[in-house]
């Protein structure tokens, strides 16, 4: 197989070992992105791409710290070992980044003092009703937005996502009304931004300073790093020592215009685990349908729902099982189990489904779609009553289960059955 940094056979024992569908996920390509990314003051993975607690396990032990934009990711950054505060002058461990309260989540920001980087107004009138008083990140939304999907555009006036960067000063009068103080600017305006925008960006992030003032301490640069997905375009990763350039330059002119120094954080999530993960799956039924040759699998988009939601594309190679050469490729059209039409791996956005170039297979083959680490199985669902699928790290040679493959049992604990 190409574009992998584990081993074919090492595929093969694990298909035998844990059952299919099966996420992989490589320990060292987590490792080396991590350290790509410490050109900035300080990495912050945004979790919710790979939630696994030995991902963000791993992820912090190399020294980042973590976003969480649900009560549920508080709890999970804490049980992997991060710790709540948000103490004056220390970059806090963990940092809420969210569009509005829940009442979990209110109550766990207050019970842990986790950092809180506020999407909406409402929140800061919120922190300081249930007697939160503590330094306040704005998400900015500066008027305009860019992503590989429209799905995943994240800025302009038809984003839910961030303040509305005219609304600044309001924000500012609000907090300083209850005691708190605005000292940080984040803004993301979606995935897979370009330099083009992200210079867009960057000269936003300036303007919202001006309107901040000089209690600015921190600004962060968001997400959005992209990664390839098409094979033939791989090669080199994204310019990372100009991507941090562009705002380090944004930083120097606003440490020039304030008068003190600005620290800068940055805020991957699928730049860290995307290419580390793997999604492999057993072919269970080879068959033609008209013209058309299908390969059916035993995953579907209740495991990496980003073909069916986003057209998103990935890599897919075929492992012969019985270790025969696959010399000879045929067009195929890659669908999963479900119940769905659209349940189909080999899709473009709006649904247009497409054949894909793939090695000759046979039922019993293993098929695996590549750089599934990011938005996989944190994405994954019950639909049609299917089991969350195990999830394994390759780590010095070998895998071991990071979560165990869902039981009937787990599948079924929450129901009650009332009387008729």
């Amino acid at each position: 197989m190409k574009n992998t940094n584990i081993p074919e056979e090492q595929f093969v024992k694990a298909a035998a070992q844990f059952g299919t569908p099966l996420w992989i996920y490589d320990r060292a390509t987590i490792e080396q992105r991590c350290k790509e990314v410490k050109v900035f003051d300080n990495v912050r993975f945004a979790q919710k791409a790979c939630p696994n607690l030995s991902v963000i396990s791993l992820v912090r032990k190399q020294g980042c710290v973590v976003d969480a934009v649900s009560a549920g990711e508080i709890v999970r950054a804490l049980k992997a070992g991060y710790k709540g505060g948000c103490e004056k002058g220390k970059v806090p461990e963990i940092v809420y980044t969210a569009d509005i309260f829940d009442k979990d989540a209110l109550e766990l920001v207050k019970e842990h003092n986790i950092a809180v980087n506020v999407g909406s107004p409402d929140m800061i009138q919120q922190l300081a009703d249930a007697g939160v008083k503590s330094e306040l990140t704005i998400r900015v939304n500066p008027g305009f937005g860019h992503g590989h999907s429209r799905k995943t555009n994240t800025g302009g006036d038809l984003s839910k996502h961030g303040i509305w960067h005219e609304q600044i000063k309001d924000c500012v009068k609000l907090a300083q009304a209850n005691g708190m103080w605005i000292t940080g600017l984040h803004m993301h305006i979606g995935s897979g931004s370009d330099f083009e925008h992200l210079a867009s960006v960057a000269e936003a992030m300036c303007d919202a300073s001006r309107r901040l003032g000089s209690h600015l301490r921190t600004i962060s640069a968001g997400g959005g790093l992209p990664i390839e997905y098409h094979e033939e375009n791989k090669g080199p990763h994204i310019d990372m020592q100009a991507y941090y350039g562009i705002w380090d330059n944004a930083r120097k002119n606003i440490q020039q215009s304030i008068g003190h120094d600005v620290h800068l954080e940055v805020e991957p999530g699928r730049y860290l685990v995307a290419e580390s993960g793997y999604l492999m799956a057993e072919i269970r039924a080879v068959k033609k349908q008209g013209d058309n040759l299908f390969y059916i699998v035993d995953a579907g988009f209740t495991d990496l729902v980003r073909p069916s939601f986003y057209g998103s594309y990935h890599q897919i190679s075929v492992i012969a099982r019985d270790g025969r050469e696959l010399n000879e490729t045929v067009d195929a059209v890659v669908g999963g189990p479900l119940c769905e039409s659209g349940d189909v791996f080999t899709q473009e956005e709006g649904g247009f489904v497409v054949t894909r170039k793939l090695p000759k297979a046979k039922v019993g083959d293993l098929l695996v779609l590549h750089d599934a680490g990011a938005y996989g199985a944190a994405m994954s669902s019950n639909y049609n009553s299917r089991r969350y699928a195990a999830e394994v790290m390759y780590t010095n040679g070998e895998m071991k289960v990071v979560r165990e493959r869902q039981s009937w049992e787990q599948l079924l604990q929450n129901d009650r059955i009332i009387e008729f």
